[in-house]
């Protein structure tokens, strides 16, 4: 059997308060989920959790050690750096090393030995991105990956996950407003919605 992840009653909080209960599913490789959601639903909630970034309030989540990564819209860059040594900077945390179609992937060849503090906000972003080319991570949690990029970006983005992330085993959950073209699987998570006496006290703040 091949790489799988598998989420059984999970329940995740912000703050000490519930927001989801009962969220179940199964990704098998070469597989994707897209989120969706109201705002403050807890999307991004989840997706930490199921990263591992904080615990879950019950349930399970059967996941690789070591196979995962979270990435937001939060681009996580060097600007003192140039292009190519974010990308190598990234490559020497995680073992791994920066082909050549990473650069190619993410539209970067004409950029790689810029500042990364003089790039627009749409460079950066794809710079951002172009980590997950190098992490060497199969199970991507993604929040909002397409912030700040226009559609000839988001299409790059869309291609990279389809052509070099699924299509080679990899799995993907994805948060996003954007219509990226996947043909996968989306889970509304509006009936997973915590009851208001999930786990939490009256007197706790409202989040």
């Amino acid at each position: 059997m091949g790489m799988e992840l598998v989420v059984t009653d999970l329940g995740c909080a912000r703050g000490g308060v519930p927001l989801l209960q009962g969220v179940n599913f199964r990704l098998h490789e070469g597989e994707a989920l897209v989120l969706r959601g109201a705002n403050g639903i807890g999307k991004t909630t989840l997706l930490r959790t199921l990263a591992g970034l904080q615990p879950p309030l019950g349930g399970t989540i059967d996941c690789p050690e070591d196979q995962s990564a979270y990435a937001s819209h939060a681009d996580g860059i060097k600007a003192q750096l140039t292009v190519r040594e974010n990308l190598d900077f990234w490559a020497s945390v995680h073992g791994t090393e920066v082909h050549e179609g990473v650069f190619q992937a993410f539209d970067l060849v004409e950029l790689r030995d810029r500042f990364a503090g003089t790039l627009s906000a749409g460079q950066k972003r794809r710079l951002g991105l172009a980590r997950l080319g190098v992490i060497g991570r199969k199970i991507l949690f993604l929040d909002e990956p397409t912030v700040s990029l226009d559609r000839f970006s988001v299409k790059l983005f869309a291609d990279f996950l389809k052509e070099q992330h699924l299509a080679k085993g990899g799995i993907a959950v994805i948060a996003t407003h954007i219509d990226l073209g996947l043909e996968a699987p989306e889970i509304d998570l509006e009936p997973f919605r915590a009851a208001y006496d999930a786990g939490g006290s009256s007197d706790e703040a409202f989040l």
